[in-house]
């Protein structure tokens, strides 16, 4: 399965968190699956560690290189079609960050692992 992780999937996966659902730690541990996570989701981690509002064991630089590399994570390029598809997207979702991951889930057809129950507003697959 091809499925896009929301941000903080990505860093509930990094450290197996306990919330997690048993079709996300699936998914995650499936050789069969290919995961991107968006440079969108890297923007908003630097911004947020930043601000001292997120803690990771390494500059975002370092955790997201050392973490894509150790679990086959693909990093997905944010390109104008993706910034120029938010414009039409009705404003159900009001974060940024996640409304270009909504846009991105369209452009590139993928589903999109989160918990966040506001991407359901869209016509794109959320998986949990």
């Amino acid at each position: 399965m091809k499925v896009l992780l929301d941000t903080h999937a990505f860093l509930a996966l990094m450290i197996d968190a306990p919330n997690l659902s048993p079709k996300a730690r699936t998914i995650f541990l499936d050789s069969d699956s290919t995961l991107y996570l968006s440079m969108a989701s890297v923007w908003e981690m630097a911004i947020k560690s930043g601000l001292n509002k997120l803690n990771l064991p390494l500059p975002v630089d370092q955790y997201i290189t050392s973490r894509t590399q150790t679990h086959g994570i693909t990093l997905l390029d944010i390109t104008i079609e993706h910034m120029a598809a938010v414009e039409n997207l009705p404003h159900h979702h009001k974060d940024p960050f996640d409304r270009l991951l909504i846009s991105q889930c369209l452009s590139d057809k993928l589903p999109i692992m989160t918990a966040d129950r506001m991407f359901a507003a869209y016509p794109i697959q959320t998986v949990w």
